[in-house]
Formats: C-alpha cells, structure tokens, sequence
C-alpha cells in the first residue's frame, strides 16, 4: 500500500507544475489578441474622456488593439464585479476609480458583489483630474464668495447635480456645504449627460464636475465657472478662484487608474504596468491627458498607485458614515 502511495506523488506534483506551465508560457507571449478595458461609467464623462486617451496609448505601446468598453451601473459596480470574476489573463482591465478601488462603494451599497482589496491587483495609476463648480447664470454672485453668500440667504433652494451618491463630485459639495454651513438640494443622475442639459437649461443651479467635462461648457452663454477644488489655481481656468482660498486647504480631486483580476500573473501586470510607464514618460501622451483638463500620472510602480487608493479611501469614508449617505 505504502509502495502505491510513494509512485503516485511524483505524478500529483508533475500535474500541478503542468498546470503552472501554460501560465508561464501565456505570460511571456502576452498579448497575442485584443484588450478589453473596461470603464465603469457611460460614455463622455470624464471617466470616459481619460480612459480612451490611455486606451490609445496602451495600444501603441503592447501591440494589440485595445478596446473601450462602457459598462455603466451602480456607480462602478457593476464594471467591477464583472472584471472581477473575469478570467486573470490580462485581457480584461478595470478602469479603477475611487468607489470601485478605494473601498466607497461598499459603504454605499449594500452588496456591491465584490471586494476592491481582495479581488483586484493594481497595475498603476494613469491620471488625476481637479474639479469644477459651475453654476446657471439664475443664480447670482460674480464669484464664488457670492454665490455662497445666496446659499446661505436662500437655505434649501440652491439644486445641484451630480452622477449619483457617494460620486466624488456629490462629496465634494458635501463636504463643502458641512464646512461653510450651507443647506443645499442634492440631484442624482443615472447618466451624466442629462445632468448637463438640465444644468444648461437652468432646471438644476450647478454641478460640480471633472475638468474634461468642464472643457464642453466654456462656450456655454448661460453658466458660469465659479471655482476649482484645487490648492492651487489652474492656469487652464484662469480667473476661476479655488475653494481652498474661501475654504482653507480644501481640495478635491480623482484619480484613474487600472486593475486587473486578482489571480493574473505577476509577469502580466509588470507587463501593463511597464506599457503604462512608458505612455506617461512620452511627452506626447501627457500632452493628451492635458488637453482633456487631466493631469498626467507619474510613471509609478503598481504599489504607488495602491497607496493613493488606500489614501483617498481614508480621506472621504469618514465623511460618507458621519452622513449615513446610502446609495440604491
């Protein structure tokens, strides 16, 4: 019996190192076909915007076509439960943002299908946007000072829109109205572009939004830039104060970036990441990012992107449970 026992053991660990070689072997031939990345948000948002000029980028770079994928849901959850279940070989990428990647989303939801530290590995981060406040011309105030100064006149009366609760731009108004004081309406939208008609047409007073998406409205006649949520002001919007001058140290800003399935081969995602490491040292790229309103990553190793997740997780959960926001 013990004699049966010793021969079939070589034949048990022959079999795993079998299933360890195709791996290999698919690693140091990646990719051989299209890449799906997959982006959590409908299309000309900002997620949008950023995540076809790095798409581009990544395809000049590895060889193979990769695709923009929308897959819009559950502020980003239903993008990332399915990247999260799909095959880790690489050709299936997460667009990660901070509600999918930074732990959000599982304080708003109340089953969000996955698990951002669990079941993703982090590739790099590829851009960081700042935000901007635009405001209807109904609304009074010839800066941002002003407008406040109507807020806290009009309590209750003063709507703005946002891509859903616990977006980062929803926070940020948040976060801004705990610090001044104010008593304003939150809109939510589904989808981002009826949040801009109905901005332009004065059936909500503002938005707070992205500078990709900002870029749109700077012939728009009837709103107006009142502020950045930047420490610094943004040379791209010259004359736009930031709130950080009302509000001191305020700053508000997202970032992009990708993950995959948890179990994909190491040898991949230093494969991506070093694609992406060398689309942020181009010039070229980051010319791109810019034209957009993004700002260009720094080509950085997966765990710095990791870092900035865990931080930004850190910088807007306590605000999410002090206002027991819940998202359906």
């Amino acid at each position: 019996m013990s004699g049966n026992i010793i021969k079939r053991r070589p034949m048990f660990f022959a079999g795993l190192a079998g299933l360890a070689a195709p791996s290999l072997a698919r690693a140091s031939t990646y990719p051989e076909r299209p890449i799906r990345l997959v982006i959590p948000y409908g299309g000309g948002g900002q997620t949008d915007i950023v995540s076809r000029v790095t798409a581009e980028a990544l395809q000049q770079r590895l060889g193979q076509p990769v695709l923009a994928d929308n897959r819009p849901g559950g502020a980003g959850n239903l993008a990332a439960e399915m990247v999260a279940r799909a095959p880790g070989d690489g050709y299936t990428i997460l667009v990660a943002t901070m509600g999918t990647n930074s732990g959000l989303n599982a304080l708003l939801y109340k089953n969000v299908g996955y698990n951002s530290q669990r079941d993703f590995t982090p590739v790099g981060m590829f851009c960081t946007t700042s935000n901007l406040l635009i405001v209807h011309n109904s609304i009074p105030g010839r800066d941002f000072n002003e407008v406040v100064a109507w807020i806290k006149a009009n309590p209750g009366k003063f709507t703005y829109a946002s891509a859903g609760v616990g977006a980062i731009t929803h926070l940020i108004m948040e976060d801004m109205g705990a610090r001044l004081g104010l008593d304003m309406m939150h809109v939510p939208y589904r989808q981002t572009t009826n949040a801009m008609t109905d901005l332009i047409a004065g059936r909500v007073h503002a938005r707070c939004l992205g500078l990709p998406e900002g870029e749109p409205l700077r012939q728009t006649q009837s709103v107006r830039p009142v502020a950045v949520t930047t420490v610094e002001p943004r040379p791209e919007w010259p004359g736009v104060p930031t709130m950080g001058q009302t509000i001191p140290g305020f700053e508000g800003s997202s970032y992009f970036g990708m993950a995959v399935p948890a179990q994909t081969p190491r040898e991949i995602v230093v494969r991506l990441n070093t694609a992406l490491r060398e689309a942020l040292a181009d010039e070229k790229v980051r010319a791109a990012y810019k034209r957009v309103g993004a700002d260009p990553a720094e080509p950085a190793a997966p765990e710095v992107f990791a870092a900035r997740a865990k931080r930004d997780g850190e910088r807007w959960a306590p605000l999410i449970r002090r206002l027991n926001l819940v998202a359906e």
